[in-house]
Order: C-alpha cells, then sequence, then structure tokens
C-alpha cells in the first residue's frame, strides 16, 4: 500500500463507518435469517427497496431520530409491505432485527472512535452521506459528531449519491482542493465514482457487497481496503 498525500478527509458514514463495510441491506438480511423471518431474499430485496423508497418520500424519519429509531421505522415499513403482500409475520421481530442492527452500528463506532480521534488532530474531516434529515442526531447519539468540521447529508442539501455534485459540496465544506482531499467509502458507485469525477484522491473500504461484487472496472479508487481500521496506514 501506498501513502496518500493528503490535507482533509471526506468520510461516508452508512456501511462505513458503522458496519465497517457491511451494507445495511445485507446487515438487516441476516437478522431476518436470524430471528427466521419466513420471507425469501427476494422478497426481503422487494421490500428494502420499497422501505428506501417510502423513507426519501414521507417524513417517516424525523429530525432528532436516533439509529435506533431510524431502524425501527425501517423495518416497520418492511414489515407493513411483506404484510400486504401475504406474508404472515410476527411484528415484534421488526423490532428486534432493528435492535440488533442499532447494537451493532454502536459497538463498530464506539471501536471507530480512536481513529477519528486520532484523524482529526491532523486533518480537517467532513462527512458526506446518503441519510434521511436526522444525521447530526445519530451521530451526536453515538457521540462523534464533533470529530466533524461540517455534515453534508444529502435530505438536507437535495443532492444524493452518486451525484458527484454532493462531493463537491464536501470539498466545499472542507475548504481544500479536491485532489488534497482523501474519500473514503464502502460503495464503489456511490462513494469512489462521484468522488473521482470531482478529483479527490479515492480509497474503497470493500467489504460485504450488495449488489457490488460483480464490478469489472474499480479504476475510480485509488487504493482498496477491507478494514476501517486498517485506515491509519494509509495517511
Amino acid at each position: 500500500m501506498d501513502k496518500f498525500n493528503i490535507k482533509g478527509i471526506i468520510f461516508d458514514y452508512g456501511g462505513t463507518l458503522d458496519t465497517n463495510g457491511g451494507h445495511w441491506g445485507a446487515v438487516i438480511w441476516s437478522g431476518y435469517e436470524k430471528y427466521q423471518v419466513p420471507v425469501n431474499l427476494n422478497a426481503f430485496q422487494e421490500a428494502y427497496a420499497y422501505a428506501e423508497r417510502q423513507m426519501a418520500l414521507q417524513p417517516i424519519i424525523k429530525p432528532d431520530f436516533n439509529f435506533l429509531e431510524v431502524l425501527a421505522a425501517k423495518l416497520n415499513v418492511q414489515f407493513e409491505y411483506l404484510i400486504a403482500a401475504g406474508y404472515e409475520l410476527d411484528r415484534t421481530l421488526a423490532h428486534k432485527i432493528a435492535f440488533d442492527g442499532y447494537s451493532l452500528a454502536k459497538n463498530t463506532v464506539e471501536q471507530v472512535k480512536p481513529l477519528l480521534t486520532s484523524l482529526s488532530e491532523n486533518y480537517p474531516i467532513v462527512m458526506v452521506s446518503n441519510f434521511y434529515g436526522n444525521l447530526k442526531s445519530v451521530l451526536a447519539d453515538f457521540g462523534i459528531l464533533s470529530y466533524f468540521q461540517s455534515v453534508v447529508e444529502s435530505a438536507v442539501v437535495g443532492v444524493r449519491k452518486p451525484d458527484p455534485a454532493i462531493y463537491a459540496l464536501g470539498v466545499t465544506k472542507i475548504g481544500l482542493p479536491a485532489q488534497e482531499v482523501l474519500v473514503v467509502g464502502d460503495s464503489y458507485s456511490k462513494d469512489m465514482v462521484p468522488a473521482k469525477e470531482v478529483g479527490c484522491q479515492t480509497l474503497w473500504l470493500k467489504g460485504q457487497t450488495w449488489g457490488e461484487d460483480k464490478l469489472q472496472d474499480t479504476s475510480a479508487a485509488d487504493q482498496q481496503f477491507t478494514s476501517i481500521f486498517d485506515l491509519i496506514d494509509f495517511v
């Protein structure tokens, strides 16, 4: 691996800092499997996509929601979709899956804190994320909001990944030339490609994939790694 010559860092959030490379679709599906929710993967994927669309379109997530409340809302919409499709489900399992996801995220972020502490002493750090308008509440609940100079959140700024404009906003917030900024994220198509288009350096956290495991071209990622905790070796 080569060290990056940078002066600032932009982080993705979901799948990067909260699961260390695990896509939330895969994380939640593992909860369905754990509690033996009687649906197949295809039905779950439909419910997952439906819930994501609903949460983007409807004011389901309130600005003060922590991540447990986000996951509970997400799971409730998924279960409603599946029940309407004819599946007989125990609604109490939705909360159990949400709580497990929250615990995973909380524990992972807790382990990431020393890394963020070290990095924030040497670099300005900005977050760029597709989220629901409550990301600052989530980061505050997990005790890491203070590490970020700014938070650029899709629901707040009105532009979503993979639109490069959201990373251009992150570069503006960090106040450095794009070529001096490193973008760290778990999604090749939503993080690496738009960040490279803006002119940033890119480091791909290639973890548990969810629809991105058949990529032929990974040229937008300057380097790859498989654990967020190894980031310190690159900067």
